[in-house]
């Protein structure tokens, strides 16, 4: 009996799905374990298997649709099997999916624009969802133009999300026939920004029939798929010195710009002679030498910085604008619902930490990391967090999540804002391996080349400006986390101890809560746990 396939839940966010790359086509043989799809959720994309047995009969969304959670997207059965007894078994899911995929069923229904679409020679690839957060990508750089041959697992561009820039590949050998948005500019998720196909195929109808913005593009797009090839010869010959056109991975090419090589120069190891990491670092120049005349004439310029003395115009306002990154619009759109969403309070105490730096110092003495008052922070708040659970909770709406397991997330600053990379189940970690893993997330987060499961599932926050000198400030709270504490540096102050006033090492930590979740009494036993751990490290080796 034929069986149907519904979209899987793959993360704990995940509503909908986009349906990525079909690895099976309606007819074929399927056996349990088979990888029939891509689907692309809210996090990452990922193969999705076959529970079943037998052949495709029918396929209900087209690649690059999305699709809800548990709706058909496929039918399993016997070869030749009436699979419409299958799809009117669920009577939710059916007649929105039948009509979108009469293409793919080749369903006689009134749905014209598709089956004419499903036989046009080209592919539509789409802005993904690159990140839990993202609603649109910038495109940073385009690696190839309109007209070149490309491949299906060539990077067709570089795209820009709010957590970093990642690789957008296009799953398909043809021709780039159709660039939607230029470097520089917005797309939003799953709008259309490249096509692939057949050389000379008419892409009018796939921009015509997805009723998305880019298609007012179609008519600047005829022209740009003619002339393009025609003009790309000449460009090449008179900039040889360019090698923006070099088939080259994103990092290769931030490596060699970082070490002033041209990529020209180098032969590719990859498939199809794209040069890669490994290509640049074994790379030894021989026409080093050729550089130096270049440096000759400005070193002999001596009066240049007579130049840059002259006074600039005194009374004339100026300014300069920057358009706002991805990263930064999302910060300001979380950080703004947190704020005027979750009622937040806040809590403040003085921490003693003459004992916390007299173990920092012995512990780096054989450590093999060297140990930073941030580790010891997180690990404090790791233990306390197991003794108080309310401070480890979410908020849901009609319900509170109380998190068994503690995913601490630090807020690492980075160009255009922050990141909050998350260290899993600290409670069970070492120093050494808090260390470890907290500076690897900042080298990766300033490279961004942090992965969006390396940044989601915090069950609570720290933001940590001591480096910075700061006395004392609040945080807003990272949903879904119920609290962060804002740590501040460590102060030489006088303190009182045994009645005398001696100088002492003071720091100051806030806790924001969200006060439908935590309460003031909650926040407080939490904070004097910290404190007491903190200012008697041993108790956290225990």
């Amino acid at each position: 009996m034929a069986e149907v396939v519904k979209m899987p839940k793959m993360s704990d966010t995940m509503t909908d799905g986009v349906l990525a790359k079909w690895h099976k086509k309606v007819g074929d043989k399927v056996k349990p374990g088979d990888v029939i799809a891509e689907i692309e959720t809210d996090k990452a994309t990922m193969d999705f298997e076959s529970y079943q047995e037998g052949t495709l009969l029918f396929i209900g969304i087209e690649e690059g649709q999305t699709a809800p959670v548990d709706s058909v997207i496929a039918v399993i059965g016997k070869d030749g099997e009436d699979y419409k007894t299958a799809l009117s078994a669920v009577p939710e899911a059916a007649p929105a999916k039948t009509a979108d995929a009469a293409p793919a069923a080749e369903a006689p229904k009134p749905a014209a624009p598709k089956v004419d679409t499903s036989s046009i020679p080209a592919t539509v690839i789409r802005m993904p969802a690159l990140s839990d957060t993202m609603t649109e990508g910038v495109i940073n750089k385009w690696n190839f133009k309109v007209g070149d041959k490309v491949k299906s697992d060539d990077s067709l561009a570089d795209v820009e999300t709010d957590k970093a820039t990642m690789e957008v590949v296009g799953y398909e050998d043809g021709t780039l026939l159709y660039i939607g948005p230029k470097a520089g500019e917005a797309a939003p998720v799953n709008g259309i920004i490249a096509i692939v196909g057949k050389e000379g195929t008419d892409i009018t109808p796939l921009l015509q029939d997805t009723g998305s913005a880019p298609a007012a593009k179609a008519p600047e797009a005829a022209p740009a798929a003619t002339t393009a090839p025609a003009e790309a010869a000449p460009a090449e010959a008179q900039f040889s010195s360019d090698d923006s056109r070099v088939k080259a991975s994103p990092l290769a090419r931030k490596i060699a710009k970082e070490k002033g090589i041209n990529l020209n120069q180098l032969k590719g190891s990859a498939e199809g002679g794209r040069i890669v990491k490994k290509d640049i670092e074994s790379f030894v120049p021989s026409a080093a030498p050729a550089a130096k005349p270049a440096a000759a004439p400005s070193a002999s310029a001596p009066s240049a910085p007579a130049a840059v003395v002259a006074a600039p115009y005194v009374g004339v306002e100026k300014f300069t604008e920057k358009p706002v990154s991805q990263m930064r619009k999302v910060i300001a759109k979380r950080l703004a619902e947190s704020l005027f969403t979750a009622p937040h309070f806040y809590v403040t105490m003085s921490i003693d930490m003459d004992q916390a730096i007299a173990a920092r110092g012995k512990i780096n003495e054989v450590a093999p990391v060297k140990i930073s008052f941030n580790d010891f922070v997180l690990k404090a708040c790791a233990v306390a967090l197991k003794q108080h659970p309310a401070i480890n909770s979410s908020w849901l709406g009609d319900k509170i999540r109380y998190n068994e397991h503690i995913n601490i997330g630090v807020a690492v600053a980075v160009e255009d804002g922050l990141l909050v990379p998350v260290v899993r189940f600290a409670d069970g970690k070492s120093l050494s391996q808090i260390s470890v893993e907290v500076k690897d997330f900042a080298q990766r987060a300033k490279a961004k080349k942090l992965q969006p499961a390396d940044w989601e599932g915090s069950t609570f926050t720290i933001s940590n400006l001591g480096m910075f000198g700061v006395d004392e400030f609040t945080a807003i709270i990272n949903p879904p986390d119920a609290c962060i504490l804002a740590v501040s540096g460590i102060q030489q102050v006088p303190v009182v101890k045994n009645g005398a006033v001696v100088p002492g090492n003071v720091m100051k930590v806030t806790l924001s809560s969200d006060h439908r979740v935590v309460d003031g009494a909650t926040a407080s036993a939490f904070l004097l746990t910290l404190k007491s751990l903190l200012e008697e490290p041993v108790r956290l080796l225990v």
